[in-house]
């Protein structure tokens, strides 16, 4: 597996190309372990493979036996599918897809769709001539057009379940679990969810699991919004939460959050004094807010890197069978922005 096809696009015609010896030496692995992170890399840890992996997409290298599982592609191109490239969240998805497609010998197209369902539909359109593939993160279409889509080309979705399409699935209603039962534990008993896009497949699972927990625990929780996923839509949510009079707010996002405790400072409120705030995604940035932001931490770059695997196990016809669903773990991060229920009894 020392054969080499191509460089990196920043090679000079007279440059040699990178080999795995070279991959092995800036990664600090040896080439035997190269050779099993790109090629099996179930066999490998995670840390080791993401060295690996960078290393690779760095030097340019694509093995030989990668090239020729690729037959299939035409033009060693997949596009990724985002609804807002400006949120940290995607920002991450799109690092973890890119090191991965590279280091596979292809190259990523990416597209921001604005919140827009028929805006995403036009470029699956066009350009599924032009592509081998799509990674759809988030994406905003109905299961039908998801269908109709996934009949014409290979299609990996990420936060979206749909009959017959392969997803990978980073498990935030687990985790607004553990922030209600944390919420509870700090004696809230009046919680808001400030809710995201009406057609975000991701809000509606989170909303079912937190009325679930809710009924469990014995507590209220009323949902608020919709509002835009941005950090601007945080000074409405954050408004609109104090005129409810909830002690404590699960927001759809950390923008929105952060954009909640920007609001919350400018109206003199204390936070987590007088009401307490959480996020989720736990983007960069999370941890700089005044206060810290309490959020759900996520394998979000992790999540890229499975899609992308499982849309190139589809473009492999030597492949073994491909998974069609993989769920990654969440965990709640706790930060200075959430604290005991304030006594509202006191004067």
């Amino acid at each position: 597996m020392d054969d080499v096809v191509t460089a990196g696009p920043h090679d000079s015609p007279w440059r040699r190309a990178p080999t795995i010896k070279d991959v092995a030496a800036l990664s600090g692995v040896a080439t035997s372990t190269v050779s099993r992170a790109l090629s099996q890399p179930g066999r490998v840890n995670w840390a080791t493979r993401e060295r690996v992996e960078a290393a690779a997409a760095e030097l340019g290298y694509v093995s030989s036996s990668a090239a020729r599982e690729m037959t299939v592609g035409r033009t060693r191109s997949v596009a990724l599918l985002v609804p807002d490239i400006t949120n940290g969240f995607f920002l991450d998805i799109i690092r973890g897809t890119q090191r991965q497609l590279r280091a596979s010998g292809f190259t990523q197209l990416l597209v921001d769709t604005e919140e827009d369902n028929d805006l995403e539909i036009n470029y699956l359109q066009q350009l599924r001539a032009s592509v081998d593939g799509f990674i759809l993160a988030a994406t905003r279409l109905n299961d039908d057009q998801l269908a109709v889509a996934a009949a014409t080309v290979p299609i990996v979705t990420i936060n979206r379940t749909s009959p017959g399409v392969p997803t990978v699935l980073i498990d935030t209603p687990r985790g607004v679990q553990q922030a209600v039962e944390h919420l509870v534990s700090l004696g809230h008993r009046d919680i808001a969810y400030m809710a995201g896009p009406p057609t975000s497949w991701s809000d509606r699972s989170r909303w079912t699991a937190l009325q679930e927990s809710a009924e469990t625990l014995g507590i209220s929780i009323r949902r608020l919004g919709p509002y835009y996923p941005s950090q601007r839509s945080g000074a409405a949510a954050a408004d609109a939460a104090l005129h409810s009079g909830v002690t404590a707010c699960i927001a759809f996002n950390d923008l929105m959050a952060i954009g909640m405790l920007v609001r919350l400072k400018e109206r003199g409120v204390d936070v987590p004094g007088q009401i307490s705030v959480i996020g989720c995604d736990d983007i960069f940035g999370a941890d700089f807010c005044s206060p810290p932001l309490t959020t759900l931490t996520a394998p979000i770059e992790q999540a890229g890197r499975v899609a992308t695997d499982m849309l190139l196990s589809r473009l492999r016809p030597t492949s073994a069978a491909a998974r069609t669903q993989v769920e990654l773990p969440t965990h709640l991060t706790i930060r200075a922005s959430t604290g005991a229920a304030p006594d509202r009894g006191k004067p």
